[in-house]
């Protein structure tokens, strides 16, 4: 796939409401002021194959909204993650939170350098989101950081 990667902007607002819903996610908390820290894989037709969204909080950022679609293969994902990880930097966010209920993709992760992390070591900022709040209340939910 020829993929393009490039932050998203208001004019992409609408095709990510729709791209996330098509996938079964919630909307919430998604706005037009944090389009800047959404990632958008697109094929060379435009068409969305895979996004990814940061939630900054100061030097700590939560990974979510992550998206693909099933013809997207493992280098790209990886491709995404890594484009990620350069805006976060670039955004001065130091430390970045996931969360999974997906005990196979920890490997995954690991590649990434991601480690697990317990609940209570999760910055206090990040404890506080509405998005966190809803995940500590799944039981399975695994908690994974990297630092810059």
């Amino acid at each position: 796939m020829q993929a393009v990667i490039r932050c998203a902007e208001k004019v992409d607002f609408n095709r990510i409401v729709d791209f996330l819903e098509t996938a079964g996610l919630g909307t919430e908390g998604i706005s037009t002021e944090k389009l800047p820290y959404f990632l958008l894989m697109e094929n060379s037709m435009g068409e969305i194959k895979g996004m990814m969204g940061l939630e900054s909080f100061g030097e700590s950022g939560l990974l979510r909204s992550l998206v693909i679609t099933p013809d997207m293969g493992e280098k790209d994902l990886i491709f995404l993650f890594k484009e990620m990880m350069l805006l976060a930097k670039k955004r001065r966010v130091f430390n970045l939170f996931l969360a999974t209920n997906k005990k196979g993709a920890l490997d995954f992760f690991h590649v990434l350098g991601f480690r697990e992390t317990e609940r209570e070591n999760l910055p206090e900022e990040l404890v506080h989101s509405p998005h966190i709040k809803h995940i500590l209340n799944v039981d399975n939910s695994i908690f994974l950081k990297f630092s810059f």
